[in-house]
């Protein structure tokens, strides 16, 4: 399987303009543009309400906390009574969304893949401590259903964020090349 890539220099396996890309290449392209529409899509139901995780009458744009209803949930783990205070927080509301939509651009854009593996990395440690999988039962005595105590999709969500920005999948089907070659991210290769 190849697909033909419309750059104009050499990143990785991606070749000249005309030539085809590989396997590998067209899908950690792929990879790349659906795991940032995972951030995007959860950006736009908690800003709109779209129904899915969010309700209508919750959306952020009537009022509602993209973060209220998740961390006032957590019921298990050493930081539940930390997140139970952060939830529903200005500066937990905001951090959050910019976080969603900022990652959401960047990886589905195939720019400041870095950046974003980082900063999706670590919303995704933050999400993962308070589901706590370790726990078999929350504070209260039930059930908390995880499946796997260690990897849980938070964990393959921040390994898939790092293997699109460590193998500069930007740069095919994405804006990574043109983004490269900016002076600035030129001067300063953490933002590619």
């Amino acid at each position: 399987m190849t697909a033909f890539v419309h750059s104009t220099s050499t990143v990785g396996s991606a070749e000249r303009v005309g030539t085809r890309v590989g396997a590998g290449a067209a899908a950690l392209a792929v990879l790349r543009v659906l795991i940032g529409f995972v951030f995007l899509w959860a950006f736009l139901d908690k800003l709109f309400g779209l129904g899915y995780a969010t309700k209508a009458a919750n959306a952020w744009i009537d009022g509602g906390s993209p973060t209220k209803g998740f961390l006032g949930r957590v019921a298990v783990g050493p930081f539940e009574d930390v997140f139970h205070a952060w939830a529903g927080t200005w500066w937990a509301d905001w951090s959050f969304m910019l976080g969603l939509l900022g990652i959401g651009l960047a990886v589905v854009l195939g720019v400041g893949l870095r950046v974003a593996a980082v900063a999706g990395t670590v919303m995704m440690a933050f999400m993962w401590v308070a589901e706590w999988p370790p726990a078999r039962f929350t504070s209260a005595g039930a059930a908390t259903m995880s499946t796997n105590p260690v990897v849980d999709y938070h964990v393959l969500y921040a390994l898939a964020l790092i293997v699109v920005a460590a193998s500069g999948a930007g740069a095919v089907w994405g804006l990574g090349r043109w983004w490269a070659s900016l002076p600035v991210v030129r001067d300063h290769a953490w933002l590619r």
